[in-house]
């Protein structure tokens, strides 16, 4: 470890591969914030804390199974209906699942908010803190993927002598770079939440970034298995430079707004009145 960091190029791939995780954490806490955002104030840190553990051990544990993340990326099915073809991985289909659950999950959110749930319907079991964890754990493993098919991309396991950094040094540098970038969200996870579950608009905002989230994932796990039409259409890839722009743009506006209409009360949206309906029964109560 000593002799991997008295390299320069080390600490720069450090650096650049943490910034790197906590930029492709942003759609992990838009995501915490909204599913902790729906259950008890008392439960929320841990909601929070548990899903960034979670999220930190699948990523570790995926680069200790390097050798496993690695094979996924061979054809599992080839199918050949003459219009449409494609080779299917278990990396892409993972990708492509997840996809499909985000999509499904920020349309219901959107709808719960916007709506609200029907009388004696599914809303008591949404809030509870164990249905939570499961919907956190379960796109936990897709970002897991696509986060650490990243790292492995970026982080050279040549031999020393070839200019990289050995196979076990790059586990270091990778392992280290996520804990790092894990710490740091779990510090400012909380003022985010706080923040999205107070502004109607930016949970609106932040849903529809999952959405537009769930869209890239869908298309690369559609170029991932080679989906093919015809003769020459194939699925592209969404850069995701193009996709992050976008949301911190849209972020942008959206704060001079807020700090425009500051003086104004804000609208309530349906989970965040049932929260302070509650809190003030509890208040009532003591």
């Amino acid at each position: 470890m000593i002799e991997l960091f008295s390299n320069p190029n080390a600490w720069v791939a450090l650096l650049t591969l943490t910034f790197l995780e906590i930029i492709l954490g942003i759609d992990n806490i838009v995501f915490l914030s909204i599913v902790s955002g729906k259950l008890e104030p008392k439960d929320q840190p841990k909601a929070r804390r548990i899903g960034l553990l979670l999220a930190m051990a699948f990523r570790i544990v995926l680069l200790f199974g390097i050798t496993w993340v690695l094979s996924l990326q061979d054809v599992i099915l080839h199918l050949d209906w003459g219009f449409f073809e494609a080779s299917i991985t278990g990396q892409s289909l993972i990708i492509f699942g997840g996809g499909l659950f985000l999509l499904y999950k920020s349309v219901s959110e959107i709808h719960h908010k916007m709506e609200g749930e029907e009388e004696g319907g599914a809303g008591k079991a949404a809030s509870s803190l164990t249905k939570a964890i499961v919907q956190i754990a379960l796109l936990n493993i897709v970002f897991s993927f696509d986060s650490i098919l990243t790292a492995i991309g970026m982080i050279s396991m040549k031999s020393p002598a070839e200019g990289g950094f050995g196979a076990a040094g790059a586990i270091e540098i990778m392992i280290l770079a996520v804990v790092i970038s894990i710490v740091i969200m779990m510090i400012f996870a909380g003022p985010v939440s706080k923040f999205v579950n107070e502004h109607p608009t930016i949970q609106i905002l932040g849903l529809s970034f999952l959405i537009l989230i769930g869209v890239m994932l869908l298309a690369e796990g559609s170029h991932l298995a080679h989906f093919k039409f015809g003769s020459d259409v194939e699925i592209g890839v969404i850069p995701k430079g193009y996709l992050y722009f976008a949301i911190f743009f849209s972020l942008f506006v959206e704060f001079l707004n807020i700090k425009m209409r500051k003086t104004k009360n804000p609208v309530q949206l349906k989970n965040n009145q049932i929260i302070d309906d509650k809190l003030k029964d509890s208040d009532v109560s003591n």
